[in-house]
């Protein structure tokens, strides 16, 4: 088939009416703990800074920002310092994606190896145990993994660092499979070729690189490089003016780092983001700051437009936040209990169940680095917390929801 296609411009559309919704009104006294949470957590140490923002589909209603952008250089905080958002460039890039679905280039049920025959042909490893109780490893055909299997991690790949290590997990740990300045695009799927599948694709939840690899069919597919593509398609028509794959020039002053000695400086290493790439990862690649992600939840939260430009129809960003996975899970469950997984984020499928306040209907995500995100259709919310410090990142998940939920007063009407 033809790649290489050109892209398509979004649409620009007068705003439409919005379905009924009931936004959130938050009192003063419990924006006033949000602030002298995260003012102590700086003080204790627990963080070194953070940029908050909390917006409306139609702008933002708080931002502040806390702390220290980088302790070791004394940077004040700024509510334009740039992160890194690790798997926060999920959604971006699952946003791409789904308008080459609507231009009808790709399919959601097409074989990934259609447009990356690299992947052609891949094996399952299964482990069988013969009479006298002896583990052996077994490699059977893999169904082929499908476009959708890349949104919602259904396909059978991993990450080397998530779950006990195995010759799978050791394979991609070996090969770099998920690094950035290593293997270039083309030499990463290669070495995936020669590696196993964890599970039959979509027989198993299993959180991994299917991200990147679904960026890489964005390549082909534009024959455009990911940041390129990206930049196109979604970065520029929302004005998300400082979100790139390497931070370079006058936003090296913006940067915001760890605290030295955080246990987790591995993963700040692994994405430095402040040299040229090897590879453009979709997973994992991408800086940001909590105005341009406040940006693109806004374009979720009016469903797929901003500002008169429409990126997405109503109907498929409803697709894509409503459950893919259905009875589908796996060992290692991200999204938690009370939640499935849609086309690129968890998605709350109960106002219950789930340990954190919330309500049905949420999409949302984080990134490793300690980034996290949600939108919330039903009371026209979108929140996205920007910190770096990853060991922290579960901590927050939790609590910034319940302060933030916390403060809300009644609904306006």
């Amino acid at each position: 088939m033809a790649l290489g296609l050109a892209l398509g411009a979004p649409t620009v559309v007068p705003a439409a009416a919005r379905e009924a919704v009931t936004p959130a009104r938050f009192t003063p006294a419990g924006l006033e703990r949000i602030r002298a949470q995260l003012r102590g957590d700086v003080a204790q140490g627990r963080i070194p800074g953070a940029v908050l923002l909390i917006t409306r589909g139609n702008g933002t209603l708080f931002q502040e920002a806390f702390g220290q952008q980088d302790v070791a250089a004394a940077r004040p905080m700024r509510r334009d310092s740039i992160f890194r958002i690790a798997s926060m460039t999920k959604p971006l890039v699952s946003v791409a994606a789904m308008q080459l679905v609507e231009q009808g280039k790709i399919q959601l049920s097409d074989p990934v190896a259609t447009y990356l025959p690299e992947l052609q042909g891949l094996k399952v490893a299964v482990e069988r145990r013969d009479a006298g109780g002896q583990a052996a490893t077994e490699l059977v055909d893999a169904r082929p993994i499908t476009i959708q299997d890349l949104f919602r991690h259904t396909s059978g790949l991993t990450y080397h660092f998530l779950g006990q290590m195995n010759p799978v997990r050791r394979a991609y740990a070996d090969q770099d499979i998920a690094g950035l300045y290593g293997p270039t695009a083309s030499e990463m799927l290669s070495r995936l070729k020669a590696i196993p599948l964890m599970y039959q694709p979509g027989s198993t939840f299993e959180y991994s690189v299917s991200t990147d690899i679904l960026g890489h069919v964005v390549e082909r597919v534009t024959g455009k490089t990911l940041d390129a593509a990206l930049d196109e398609m979604v970065l520029k028509p929302l004005g998300m003016r400082d979100t790139v794959f390497q931070v370079a020039g006058p936003r090296l002053a913006r940067l915001a780092n760890a605290r030295p000695g955080d246990p987790d400086m591995e993963t700040m290493n692994w994405l430095d983001l402040t040299k040229p790439p090897k590879r453009f990862s979709g997973g994992a690649g991408a800086a940001s700051t909590a105005q341009d992600y406040g940006r693109f939840m806004r374009m979720l939260l009016n469903e797929g437009e901003l500002d008169g430009v429409r990126l997405l129809s109503p109907q498929t960003v409803r697709y894509m936040m409503s459950d893919h996975l259905g009875p589908v899970r796996g060992p290692i469950y991200l999204p938690g209990p009370g939640h499935g997984f849609g086309l690129g984020f968890a998605v709350r499928a109960d106002d219950g169940v789930a340990t954190t306040i919330g309500h049905k209907g949420e999409a949302w995500w984080g990134g490793i680095t300690g980034t996290r995100f949600w939108v919330d259709p039903a009371n026209d919310l979108g929140v996205v917390l920007m910190i770096q410090a990853p060991n922290q990142r579960n901590y927050y998940q939790s609590v910034m929801r319940n302060l933030v939920y916390g403060a809300m007063g009644r609904a306006s009407r």
